[in-house]
């Protein structure tokens, strides 16, 4: 894993097993793809962050837009009906909750003028979500049926380490179980959270340390599948915390962001990547075209709700 970028070389040492891989989209040099949810029929929805695009893509890679977000597009969730759930910021750089309906209308489900970096966002329940505020150092509560947001957990833990730092702190966010784990990307942790009874937050603790986590997802044995972003690599965590590197730059996955399990009949054992190409540390060559990549990891998505 060449790292002419003088990152600390946490990766250095790590076992790695190559997963098998194939492209299934590019998209032009500068495109973020920030976030991807998958549909049952195997549809991969991705947001293109910074032109607040949020586009389809059919398992065999046709891309049409399925939806334009006035401002910026981050995280993507389904809601119980087939629609999307969306974080980013609005036309005057507010953050913002969407809701996006399976025929591509965009309709403004709360703003947050509270929030600061809306980031990843997954299901709690039916119609509540937990989104990941990368700069405020929170993770918010959005229930889509009352319209309404609340802070869920506000901690140190989930914050940067110096508000100097454009890295995002508290980034991605899935459940596994009873916790909620989050990656706090700027301190190169990945957290856990205890649920209680009702869903309450516990105390965050330390999973894993010394790993550069963007978003992720998990297997049904709770294997977790990281993007690590500038890292130009995926990395599959185990439950004992050991880390194995099942993706490198070579594979297409420079920049890489997110993770999603395939939702077909065929697929459930794949996970999709999405990349930004390393727009935000490019490689030595340059940026290269940002990627939907799928990678055959033998094993099914736990499910997210």
């Amino acid at each position: 894993m060449g790292n002419s970028a003088g990152l600390p070389s946490i990766y250095a040492d790590i076992q790695i097993e190559l997963a098998p891989a194939k492209v299934i989209a590019s998209f032009p040099v500068n495109t973020f793809l920030e976030n991807l949810a998958i549909a049952p029929d195997g549809t991969i929805f991705v947001s293109n962050h910074e032109v607040g695009k949020i586009v389809r893509i059919t398992p065999d890679g046709n891309q049409q837009i399925h939806a334009t977000v006035e401002g910026k597009v981050s995280g993507l969730a389904f809601t119980a009906n087939g629609g999307l759930v969306t974080t980013g910021w609005n036309a005057d750089s507010i953050p913002v909750v969407s809701l996006v309906t399976s025929d591509g209308t965009v309709e403004t489900l709360l703003t947050l003028p509270d929030a600061i970096f809306l980031n990843g966002i997954t299901p709690l329940s039916d119609t509540q979500y937990l989104t990941a505020d990368s700069y405020r150092g929170a993770i918010w509560l959005i229930d889509v049926a009352q319209h309404s947001g609340s802070i869920w957990l506000e901690h140190p833990m989930l914050a940067r380490s110096s508000s100097e730092n454009v890295t995002p702190a508290a980034n991605g966010l899935k459940r596994f179980g009873d916790f909620l784990y989050v990656s706090n990307t700027e301190k190169m942790l990945l957290l856990r959270i205890p649920l209680g009874i009702g869903d309450e937050p516990g105390e965050p603790e330390i999973f894993v340390e010394q790993t550069n986590i963007d978003d992720f997802a998990f297997d049904v044995e709770g294997n977790l599948y990281g993007a690590t972003h500038i890292y130009n690599s995926v990395v599959r965590i185990a439950s004992d915390r050991s880390t194995t590197i099942i993706a490198q730059a070579e594979d297409g996955v420079i920049g890489s962001t997110a993770v999603a399990f395939g939702q077909g009949k065929d697929d459930r054992t794949a996970i999709y990547v999405v990349t930004n190409g390393g727009m935000f540390l490019p490689p030595p060559t340059g940026v290269v075209p940002a990627n939907v990549v799928r990678f055959e990891v033998g094993k099914a998505g736990y499910p997210l709700a």
